[in-house]
């Protein structure tokens, strides 16, 4: 087992934690080119219990939907069922509703999040 010296710092939970989100992230927004009609079925690796299908015409479900993705997703996931328009205009509610260390990572990477105005 290895020992930790006092010369090496130990990380906290916080910066785990966004290094985790932020090296899901896509490369470029662009790279999000997920669904904006019709239903998502999420599969078992993002979603294992609860609810998994999403109606993308029902601003609560598609809220819910983006919400499970950020927080569970891998880099692929978010490039399958994310769309960078409804990210970006979505942004202003969903920033308020997931965990200021996704939050943190996505507007650290893409400041025109941001500045993302509500519609």
């Amino acid at each position: 087992m290895a020992v930790m010296s006092p010369r090496s710092p130990v990380p906290d939970a916080a910066q785990v934690l966004r290094a985790r989100y932020a090296h899901r992230l896509p490369a470029r927004l662009e790279n999000l080119t997920g669904p904006v009609h019709g239903t998502v079925d999420l599969p078992l690796h993002v979603v294992w219990s609860g609810r998994r299908s999403y109606d993308m015409t029902g601003l609560k479900s598609r809220i819910s939907l983006y919400r499970t993705v950020l927080a569970e997703g891998q880099r692929q996931d978010l490039e399958a069922f994310l769309n960078r328009d409804l990210l970006i205009s979505q942004w202003p509610i969903l920033r308020t509703l997931i965990s200021r260390f996704v939050r943190d990572a996505w507007e650290d990477a893409f400041p025109e999040l941001a500045h993302a105005k509500a519609p």
